[in-house]
């Protein structure tokens, strides 16, 4: 019943360390808002502004695997190549140990007034990144509230001879250490979890009531596994994903594994510098904070090993994972699930997914173009093509859109703009259903053969390139926010409606004179027609755009504006 009794307290308290974890992020998030897409700016520079923006953000996700997955994302989505990725996972190694490094200050006779504090703020506050900090305070305060559960649980372990007996083992013979390490965060999926854990079990007292239960040479092993065992996160993250993807995944557990394996070879030196590093004093009190800088010396040995070494990394990731022969999908998959629960990444890659929507759409009108000037079952069969794939990037982009609503993650602003670039996306979508109509029309005057005259033939070419114009200049405000350009675009729709006017009038003309015959009049004015509407959601598309509803999310290589 004691073991039970243990066993509870022991995987409650880590529920409440990782409750409270989650909290603690989803606040920090919120509360940073657009500041993380300043983070995220740092990605492009070089190498060593890679690992601070890493670091930075992994501060900001409390999870080291949040920030891989992300990176995963963002190397899927063509944003960022291998060498920016792998110097942003080496950072965020370095962010991780923060929570280690905070655990160790001892703070439980604050917890209680910290969790009051935070519960107080989020109550009381009226604004909505008040109330996020408020959220982030409160989980902090439950974060160690688990702690301080799974200390006071373990506590009797120290004294039991069966478990004294299992931890010698382990201390003496590193590898299991290792496999302890690994294993435990395999499981609970969280590096920070198992060092918390690891930092608590090992503050209890020996035999003498002096030494550490497990020393420190006995918890560097199991710290180094926790290491490996959460790449396993970011292995899981690339399924499906592009290559690149693959080899970022890859090369995040190169790092830990190599760094891992060096370090367990230098073990009693390294544990030396540590002891060196770290606040002297009886072994108990300070084996806490000594494990936390072991944490975080063995990072950033590891990152500063690497750093200049990138490109060998590249290599071994590339040898490890050779491109394929056959190939892979040429178009990356921006849209990707695993970043949900960090909206402004999600935001971005979204972004790109409708810019890419929109070059489909372009090619889409294009090809109706030549199917309806040219003719013939091969035109015809290329728009047909295009008119799945617009359809289905359709029905991906609104799912994720309100994936990304459902996921709770997005602050208030964050929501309005989401919602803003759902009106987007539905006129883009109604400009589609508007060329389809124009195929089907192109279809029809195929089947039945019609052959319209010259100059209906010039008209309807006219039109098409006043609706492309019309179309680009659509895109242009959606990509920028130009809204100085919003002018042109209602200049463009007053030239459509003279124009169908005009197309009318020159119809019947021919008609009266015998150039062309009644049985095309439908037809022929279903096409301007189709067109029109084209016009209209364009229109529609402006009207949204002078209220900055424009895709201020692209990277800045995509985007000519400075949003602040």
């Amino acid at each position: 019943m004691e073991a039970v009794n243990t066993l509870f307290g022991l995987f409650g308290g880590l529920a409440l360390f990782l409750f409270g974890m989650e909290m603690m992020s989803d606040g920090l998030q919120k509360a940073a808002g657009e500041r993380m897409k300043y983070i995220l700016g740092l990605l492009t520079k070089n190498p060593v502004m890679g690992v601070l923006a890493g670091a930075l953000t992994t501060t900001v996700l409390q999870s080291s695997s949040a920030t891989t997955v992300m990176v995963i994302g963002f190397v899927s989505a063509g944003l960022m190549n291998l060498p920016q990725a792998i110097s942003i996972i080496m950072g965020a190694n370095i962010g991780t140990t923060i929570t280690a490094q905070i655990i160790a200050f001892h703070i439980s006779d604050y917890i209680y007034p910290i969790v009051f504090i935070g519960f107080l703020i989020t109550f009381l506050a009226k604004k909505e990144v008040i109330k996020y900090i408020g959220n982030t305070i409160f989980g902090f305060g439950i974060l160690f509230i688990g702690i301080e559960i799974m200390g006071n649980t373990m506590k009797p372990l120290a004294s039991s001879p069966v478990f004294l007996d299992l931890i010698g083992k382990v201390a003496d013979i590193p590898v299991l250490g290792l496999l302890l390490g690994a294993g435990m965060t395999v499981i609970v999926q969280s590096s920070s979890a198992v060092i918390a854990v690891l930092q608590n079990f090992a503050s209890q007292a020996g035999p003498d009531g002096v030494s550490s239960i497990l020393g420190l040479q006995g918890a560097i092993p199991i710290l180094l596994g926790s290491n490996i065992g959460t790449t396993i996160t970011a292995l899981l993250a690339c399924i499906g994903q592009t290559r690149n993807a693959k080899r970022t995944a890859v090369a995040h557990s190169v790092f830990n594994i190599t760094g891992s394996i060096l370090c367990m070879l230098i073990i009693s030196w390294f544990a030396k510098l540590i002891i060196f590093l770290s606040p002297g004093g009886i072994e108990v009190e300070v084996i806490s904070r000594q494990i936390a800088n072991a944490h975080t010396v063995f990072n950033v040995i590891n990152t500063v090993i690497w750093i200049p070494l990138i490109w060998l990394m590249v290599k071994i990731v590339m040898w490890i994972l050779p491109d394929q022969k056959d190939g892979e999908n040429a178009r990356p998959q921006f849209l990707d699930v695993n970043v949900m629960n960090q909206p402004v990444v999600a935001l971005h890659l979204v972004s790109r997914e409708i810019m890419e929507y929109t070059k489909q759409l372009e090619g889409f009108l294009s090809d109706i173009k030549k199917a309806m000037l040219e003719g013939g079952k091969e035109n015809l069969d290329k728009a047909d093509g295009t008119a799945g794939r617009v359809r289905d990037m359709h029905e991906n982009i609104y799912s994720y859109l309100i994936g990304l609503f459902s996921s709770g993650n997005m602050n208030e602003e964050q929501a309005a703009h989401t919602t803003e670039i759902i009106y987007i996306v539905e006129d883009l979508e109604r400009i589609s259903r508007c060329m389809k109509e124009l195929l089907e029309s192109a279809k029809e005057k195929e089947r039945k053969e019609f052959r319209f005259s010259k100059k209906a033939m010039v008209e309807i070419e006219e039109s098409f390139g006043i609706i492309a114009d019309m179309y680009m200049k659509s895109v242009d405000l959606i990509r920028y926010g130009d809204k100085a350009a919003a002018a042109d675009a209602a200049q463009s729709l007053k030239r459509i409606a003279k124009l169908e006017k005009n197309v009318r009038k020159n119809h019947k003309k021919r008609i009266k004179e015998g150039k062309c015959k009644p049985e095309f009049t439908n037809i022929f004015a279903n096409i301007f027609h189709s067109m029109e509407k084209i016009g209209e959601n364009c229109s529609n598309i402006t009207e949204s755009v002078t209220e900055d509803a424009y895709l201020k999310y692209l990277p800045e290589e995509h985007s000519r504006v400075s949003v602040s």
